[in-house]
């Protein structure tokens, strides 16, 4: 596709408006493009968590650079759109009591945590920190995140909350979506995350503990049995240092014994920045991480780079 459609905005991405949904469709008519259900190679493109509360200045919990990873992923959609079989989007998706929500802990005079606190199991042991909901299974949980090497618990700003303006895609991102579903037609897929009040669920396939007896608290293996049908898996979104990088790092262990698969996937390295801690180099942590994938087979390039297939 030589040229973005009329209606793409770029100095539109990180606001909030009303997509012009009739606009949308002609132009995606009038693209001329042949139906997905025609591709001879299945290419399955993965935006993770491009939402309004991580991507626009006033977003609760924004990622700086995001708005610019925003950019490059809706034009690689435009540039690539004849390629591209199928868009799957995540959405992060909260209620307000959570387990890493200020209001599920207090410390020994009522006070919640602020945002960006960490919580080991050494503070809930010495009663720094105690859980005012589900107190033995808080209390295990810190235990295991530690047990099991995971990222400590982090208590974060109420963001995407279910419902919310914040919970929705960034709307030029959306658009662009949507544009490829019509013009494609290609159904997108969008699967929610992350609204298990005990457990925190950065990655698509799985969270952090699993919660048995909830609906939403194991593996999604409908989720891995797409990616494993696909020829070519490409991925982008944020946060670099969490959901995608904990994504990736599922579909590594899942597919461990199969690297047939692994070689299927592609990064999209510009498309992506990390959570900014005060104490914390998150962006370090991802670099290092996806040099071990890399050697794994999976493969990184920029949004702009010809694809290698």
């Amino acid at each position: 596709m030589a040229e973005f459609p009329d209606f793409y905005d770029p100095n539109r991405i990180g606001t909030l408006f009303y997509p012009d949904m009739a606009k949308i469709a002609k132009e995606a008519a009038a693209a001329n493009l042949p139906p997905a259900s025609q591709d001879e190679e299945d290419l399955h493109l993965v935006i993770i968590d491009m939402q309004v509360d991580f991507c626009h200045c006033r977003g609760s919990l924004n990622v700086p650079g995001s708005v610019h990873d925003i950019r490059r992923t809706i034009e690689f959609i435009y540039r690539n759109a004849e390629r591209i079989t199928h868009i799957i989007c995540s959405l992060d998706s909260h209620v307000p009591g959570q387990i890493f929500s200020p209001v599920w802990w207090a410390d020994a005079d009522g006070n919640p945590p602020a945002p960006f606190t960490l919580i080991t199991a050494e503070d809930v042991e010495q009663g720094r920190w105690r859980p005012r909901v589900a107190p033995d299974w808080s209390v295990e949980y810190v235990q295991r995140l530690e047990r099991e090497a995971k990222k400590q618990l982090t208590i974060w700003p109420y963001h995407v909350q279910i419902g919310s303006i914040g919970h929705a895609l960034d709307p030029e991102m959306w658009s662009a979506v949507f544009w490829h579903a019509l013009a494609r037609r290609s159904q997108p897929l969008f699967l929610t995350k992350g609204s298990v009040p005990l457990t925190e669920h950065y990655s698509i396939i799985q969270p952090e503990v699993p919660v048995p007896d909830h609906p939403g608290g194991g593996k999604n293996q409908g989720f891995l049995d797409i990616l494993a049908q696909a020829d070519h898996i490409i991925i982008a979104g944020e946060a670099e240092s969490h959901c995608v990088l904990e994504t990736i790092e599922d579909l590594v262990e899942a597919f461990r014994d199969r690297p047939e698969i692994l070689k299927k996937v592609l990064f999209l390295r510009d498309c992506t920045s990390p959570v900014i801690h005060p104490e914390i180099d998150f962006h370090a942590i991802a670099l290092r991480r996806f040099a071990e994938f890399q050697r794994q087979g999976v493969r990184f390039i920029d949004s702009t780079d010809p694809l290698p297939f």
